[in-house]
């Protein structure tokens, strides 16, 4: 069955052209290379982040901790910063305004459309459970697969801002190859002492994590502010986790001891940074170059970390696997097509 197109933000949920009385300023365009160039340096950030988040896990040995903290964190950080930046209180009042009906009974957002920040929880929640013991490089190849095949159906159907993009050869190619990539990596894993979910995990959290971009373009678009966009995305995810880690130490116990190194908590802070740009860019470059962009950048600091930073020892078939999800990156960035 055919997706029927999904509204972009300049029209209503029931397909009706929005009137711009959204109060939402617009702004200028961002070249294309630019965006991409941005993109791959926040996909260096999610995997420091993943390497910081694993760690914070494993010194607590509680992933769920470790990731409210690192979301619950990020809230707190957005929040500050929004109770002194006018244009992101205003943006937040212009997001309230679009879950309401107006007077034809139409949403200009509908309210799943603010729930993105539940792919991110499921990102770093993953990361807190899965990362140290796959280490940054393998887990980056699982979230590299997840993302470009969501990437590729999300702006299929036109669930991002700037609506439905056209499917191309080269866009088909890049997505099987990081499937391929993906599979490749993880062989010498198979039949071995990680746990199959450990592997399933970062895969599933990817594919969330390429609708979390779209959807939470869309409220930046509503907003005119990165800013708020953000805000709604860490104060959604932070409830999920909150609660969830909440349950999981009535059960299991609370942590004994939290360790004393700064660095271990700026898991939240990189997340800020990170999902703000997102926002910021998924309308000029779309879900699936978007993705593809920070899959680039994730990768290649992923491997930097494990080899230099952390020293451990990879396996081959980990390394071969990264080489071909680069290669799946750029003949899938060749296939960018203008929007329809």
């Amino acid at each position: 069955m055919t997706a029927s197109r999904m509204p972009t933000t300049a029209e209503s949920a029931g397909g009706t052209p929005a009137r711009p009385d959204s109060g939402a300023p617009t702004h200028r365009h961002v070249p294309t290379w630019l965006a991409m160039l941005v993109g791959t340096a926040c996909g260096a950030l999610i995997a420091l982040q993943s390497r910081i988040n694993g760690e914070l896990g494993l010194r607590l040995d509680d992933g769920f901790t470790a990731a409210a903290i690192s979301f619950g964190s990020g809230f707190l950080i957005m929040f500050v910063v929004l109770c002194f930046w006018r244009p992101g209180r205003a943006g937040l009042a212009r997001v309230v305004q679009a879950l309401r009906r107006n007077e034809q009974g139409e949403r200009v957002l509908r309210p799943w459309m603010v729930l993105g920040g539940l792919g991110g929880a499921l990102l770093v929640a993953s990361q807190g459970l899965t990362a140290a013991v796959l280490g940054v490089a393998l887990f980056t190849v699982a979230i590299v697969a997840g993302q470009t095949v969501s990437g590729l159906v999300l702006d299929r159907i036109g669930l991002g801002p700037g609506g439905r993009q056209q499917l191309t050869l080269s866009r088909l190619i890049g997505s099987v190859l990081t499937l391929v990539a993906v599979g490749w990596a993880v062989s010498a894993q198979l039949g071995g002492e990680v746990p199959i979910w450990m592997l399933v995990m970062p895969l599933v959290a990817g594919v969330f994590v390429g609708w979390q971009q779209a959807v939470n373009g869309r409220v930046r678009a509503v907003a005119g502010s990165a800013l708020s966009a953000t805000l709604i995305n860490f104060l959604i995810g932070s409830i999920a986790l909150v609660a969830i880690a909440l349950v999981h130490n009535v059960l299991a116990g609370w942590p004994s001891s939290y360790p004393s190194e700064p660095w271990l908590y700026i898991g939240g802070a990189l997340g800020c940074i990170f999902i703000a740009v997102q926002a910021a860019l998924v309308r000029v470059t779309g879900v699936l170059l978007l993705g593809l962009a920070t899959i680039a950048g994730q990768l290649i600091a992923a491997l930097a970390i494990d080899l230099v930073l952390h020293g451990q020892d990879i396996a081959l078939s980990t390394i071969a696997g990264t080489a071909l999800a680069l290669v799946a990156v750029v003949i899938a960035s060749g296939g960018f097509a203008r929007r329809r």
